[in-house]
């Protein structure tokens, strides 16, 4: 289905004059801190990995840790004085995350009922996340069976945010599902800088709902200060804007 600024089934929205309206075909979604705020929950979990060591762990260095792979914050943590692999330091933040988020999920606000939304409206959606699949899983869980048509995870990809590669990797996903579906037809939304640079990059418009950090403002088409009381019709209106953006010779 593609979803117009002026389609009914998107639900109301104070924009629905504009010519030509852009179509809306699929939203690729950030999780941490985008659909649930568990950023604080991968705070702790560093902190406390850091202080094992004897190490010190600082909010500007766990601000530094924001939307990036998890390769990356591994790294960082062992500059910090972590002395574990890489790998084993990520399967001990991933296991302490999921242990914190128990029975329960810190959604975002606005965020299931975007989602829920945008399944009326018949608008595919991917989840896009560094974290990896047994955390990614766990989130995917708490939402009706196909909220998701695709799922990219930090370990199905030789290359996390900022590169392109894993929002590349969902729009590949979504095509395969889509028949002819175009990246014109399709709008990220993220919460931090890496993100919003790797959707970017591949050639994304975005929506950037910014949570822990501010981010630059040339990387959203618009900036959302929360998804609650927003509806698909806003999200295919930002996706107009960056079309209409794009044929005025401006920004992608």
């Amino acid at each position: 289905m593609r979803l117009t600024p002026t389609d009914p089934a998107a639900g109301s929205s104070t924009d629905q004059s504009a010519d030509s309206p852009a179509p809306l075909r699929a939203v690729l979604w950030d999780m941490d801190g985008t659909l649930v705020d568990t950023e604080p929950y991968w705070i702790t979990a560093e902190r406390e990995l850091v202080e094992r060591f004897g190490g010190e762990w600082t909010h500007e260095q766990a601000m530094r840790l924001v939307g990036q792979a998890l390769p990356t914050s591994a790294r960082f943590l062992q500059e910090g004085g972590v002395q574990m692999e890489i790998r084993e330091i990520i399967d001990t933040l991933t296991g302490r995350v999921v242990e914190q988020l128990g029975a329960s999920v810190p959604w975002r606000p606005g965020a299931r009922e975007m989602l829920a939304a945008l399944a009326e409206a018949g608008v595919s959606c991917a989840l896009v996340t560094m974290s990896e699949a047994p955390m990614a899983h766990r989130i995917v869980d708490h939402l009706p069976e196909g909220t998701f048509s695709a799922v990219v995870t930090g370990d199905t990809v030789a290359k996390g945010k900022p590169d392109p590669e894993p929002y590349l990797r969902g729009i590949e996903l979504l095509a395969g599902i889509l028949e002819g579906l175009e990246p014109s037809e399709c709008l990220a939304v993220e919460d931090s800088t890496p993100g919003a640079t790797s959707a970017n990059a591949a050639g994304l418009a975005t929506v950037v709902v910014p949570n822990a950090l501010a981010v630059p403002v040339h990387l959203g088409i618009e900036h959302w200060e929360t998804l609650a009381g927003r509806t698909p019709l806003d999200l295919a209106s930002a996706l107009r804007t960056s079309r209409d953006s794009v044929l005025a010779g401006g920004r992608a």
